[in-house]
């Protein structure tokens, strides 16, 4: 019986090129490359278009003033002519640094920001440590403690104004009842700086302690049942669990309250009976932030509040350095 063999017919060497797509298909692939290109693209530079609004306003707002700040502390210029520069060169730094009154600013600076920030992150620190624990209603205990830094600084310190007044205020009500005479506390040196201590020790210990709080909920809780194995108290939890695992968080605490009060302006200026930028009758509580604003729109010598502000910014970037040097060391040590 005849069998049929059915082959396919090998390919012909050099035979005829396979069929070009039809139009509609090039078009297709045309259309796909213009949309990648339009993706790498996008995926390239969309970073930087969504970063841009920020780095735009910090230029506008944050650059240029520090640049032309730094220009005009060069020059003699007034505020009633904000256009008209003499070059002076460094005779501004040389005048504030020879002015009485700048190292009595920055004396009453140093004098607040100690007895500020001290009593304050040690208060902090404390509460931290209570909020730590589990309490009832523990939510609102912290928005209670933030709710002084969402208070209006200008309204807080008219308050604490009437409750420092001479004659008529309660602090001294309270102390005449331990037979203490009235105080006056906007007019003496020491105790104005304690009365403008204490509205920025009101204002930011909760902002603090909710730091606090946020850095102990992340020590991890073996360090303390190990700790309670051994015998530790709770006092001796938290000196050799909780301090030594805060240090970081402290240190971080100190540096921005340094910065805050170096920068220290509202409630000095409206803590004076006088609603003025001297800081008091004597000028006992003016700080580096009121004598600034003195200079530059009281006396109207921008050249040389611009001065002040440099070397505010200067003494700003020597904190800054002290703090990445005991940073660097704690890393270390640990």
């Amino acid at each position: 019986m005849p069998t049929r063999h059915d082959a396919a017919a090998p390919p012909v060497k050099g035979g005829a090129a396979p069929a070009r797509p039809p139009a509609e298909s090039a078009s297709e692939e045309r259309r796909r490359a213009r949309l990648s290109r339009r993706w790498q693209r996008d995926v390239r530079w969309s970073p930087y278009a969504f970063v841009s609004p920020f780095f735009l306003l910090f230029v506008a707002f944050g650059l240029f003033p520090l640049l032309y700040t730094g220009w005009a502390s060069l020059h003699a210029v007034e505020l009633t002519a904000p256009t008209d520069m003499s070059w002076v060169g460094l005779r501004n730094f040389t005048r504030i640094f020879d002015d009485e009154f700048f190292w009595n600013a920055a004396k009453n600076t140093l004098i607040i920001g100690i007895i500020s920030t001290v009593p304050q992150l040690m208060m902090a620190l404390g509460i931290a440590h209570i909020l730590n624990y589990k309490l009832r209603a523990s939510t609102f205990y912290r928005v209670v403690m933030l709710a002084p830094y969402a208070t209006s600084i200008a309204a807080a310190t008219l308050v604490f104004v009437l409750l420092f007044g001479r004659d008529y205020g309660m602090i001294n009500w309270f102390l005449g009842l331990f037979g203490i005479d009235q105080i006056d506390w906007q007019n003496g040196t020491w105790y104005s700086k304690i009365a403008v201590s204490t509205v920025v020790i009101w204002r930011w210990t909760g902002y603090n302690a909710l730091i606090y709080l946020a850095a102990m909920q992340a020590i991890p809780q073996d360090l303390y049942e190990s700790a309670a194995l051994d015998g530790a108290s709770r006092w001796k939890q938290f000196l050799h669990v909780t301090l030594p695992s805060l240090r970081p968080t402290i240190l971080f605490t100190c540096v921005v309250s340094t910065i805050g009060a170096s920068q220290l302006f509202a409630e000095p200026l409206l803590f004076d009976a006088n609603k003025g930028a001297s800081g008091g009758s004597q000028h006992q509580f003016q700080t580096l932030g009121l004598y600034l604003y003195e200079q530059g729109w009281v006396n109207q010598h921008l050249g040389r509040a611009s001065a002040i502000a440099w070397t505010m910014f200067l003494i700003l970037i020597v904190v800054g350095i002290i703090n990445y040097v005991i940073s660097r060391r704690l890393r270390a040590s640990s």
